[in-house]
């Protein structure tokens, strides 16, 4: 994957303007929890659309505090993985499961009016058109993955976590994989060079 064809990662600024659009669209609840599915939990276009209440549910029926996603809904063969719930798309997932399906009760988190489920296609279309409708030019359905594998990837050192870590979140067999999805900071790199 070139830098040039990597999708875009999101600002603070943007992702906070694109949950307001998103809460004046036909269906707020459901497009806010696919948009933080992507930006706070880091899933693909393919995990978001196969996402179970199954993989989110505690035996008793609640929300729980992670996604147990299972090789059925991610691109991997490796058992699977569990990504911790952040508070917001926790807080969501409760609006959502709350508000009820679309259409039909179903199985699957993310539904349609006309379907119990969607496809991988219907949310890189659904990404797709809310770039274009906020003008952020080379933003993609992976733009959320890559802002989530950026920002934690920063972060991870102040838990006294690694690398390994952002690599398990994001699902990737190779470390390799993961460094080419963690954006550079111009910034951060000046200030390292005046401390060297």
């Amino acid at each position: 994957m070139g830098l040039g064809k990597q999708a875009k990662t999101l600002s603070k600024n943007q992702i906070d303007t694109a949950l307001a659009y998103i809460s004046n669209g036909r269906y707020p609840i459901r497009d806010k929890v696919i948009f933080l599915l992507s930006v706070k939990a880091g899933l693909r276009a393919m995990e978001i659309a196969n996402i179970k209440w199954e993989m989110i549910l505690t035996p008793n029926g609640e929300i729980g505090h992670s996604i147990h996603l299972t090789n059925v809904a991610s691109k991997g063969r490796s058992g699977g993985r569990i990504i911790p719930l952040n508070k917001e798309l926790r807080s969501a997932i409760t609006d959502l499961r709350v508000s009820g399906p679309l259409g039909r009760p179903s199985p699957f988190l993310i539904t349609t009016e006309r379907s119990i489920s969607t496809t991988a296609q219907v949310i890189v279309n659904l990404f797709t058109r809310l770039y274009i409708n906020l003008g952020f030019t080379g933003c993609s359905s992976h733009s959320g993955r890559r802002t989530f594998i950026t920002n934690a990837a920063r972060k991870i050192s102040t838990v006294g976590g690694s690398l390994r870590d952002i690599q398990m979140l994001a699902g990737h067999s190779n470390l390799t994989t993961t460094q080419r999805y963690i954006e550079g900071d111009g910034e951060a790199q000046q200030k390292i060079v005046q401390l060297v």
